[in-house]
């Protein structure tokens, strides 16, 4: 029997909605990795008087202070066991910046019970988030951001709803041609965006 999948078996008969492109791209077979490059149209990060926190989140592979447009990518997507009954897609994704290079990774297992992804951001982990994932009339993936947590090795401190990052993706794809389409766009309440960006990319072999 072939297993499912964490990300069919969280969306289930709508995984069929999904554009078919997209269908295999998230159906990752165990230990056979999506790789892909591309490139961001554009990348915009938060307020200048968050340089400090940014800058100091890439000690983490997570959030970073750059900005730019056309900037090159890579994506890589590993699904992997954690045990017999548990399976973990490590993110690897990859912004080349003419002066530097950036890198904002991500561990994401699900929650069959509570229906959502548990992601784990950053590496070593430094935050948290549950994620909902829906798929829109256009068999596009739309992720949504839910409860959020701190992360400090085994301690986790919970986020009040104020101070989170507000989460939406969205990913399609583009027939005409023949790309994986991505927007990103994380935003607070009170500091307004932390960071947006939104490109498109190719799968490519290894």
């Amino acid at each position: 029997m072939i297993k499912v999948t964490i990300y069919q078996n969280l969306l289930g008969e709508d995984f069929k909605r999904l554009h078919p492109k997209l269908q295999i791209r998230y159906a990752l077979p165990k230990n056979k990795p999506f790789y892909a490059s591309g490139k961001m149209n554009s990348i915009q990060t938060g307020a200048r008087w968050l340089y400090p926190f940014l800058k100091l989140a890439t000690r983490w592979k997570f959030l970073f202070p750059e900005s730019g447009k056309d900037i090159p990518f890579t994506i890589k997507n590993t699904c992997r066991s954690l045990s017999s009954e548990l399976d973990e897609v490590y993110w690897e994704r990859t912004f080349f910046f003419d002066r530097v290079t950036r890198f904002f990774n991500a561990f994401m297992t699900i929650d069959s019970e509570r229906k959502v992804v548990k992601d784990y951001l950053g590496e070593p982990s430094l935050f948290y988030s549950d994620l909902y994932f829906d798929v829109t009339s256009e068999g596009h993936l739309v992720i949504r951001s839910g409860v959020q947590r701190l992360v400090f090795g085994k301690l986790e401190i919970y986020i009040p709803s104020f101070l989170r990052g507000v989460v939406k993706v969205e990913e399609g794809y583009d027939d005409a041609r023949e790309v994986f389409t991505i927007r990103v766009h994380i935003q607070n309440q009170i500091v307004g965006r932390l960071m947006a960006y939104e490109g498109e990319f190719k799968e490519i072999s290894t």
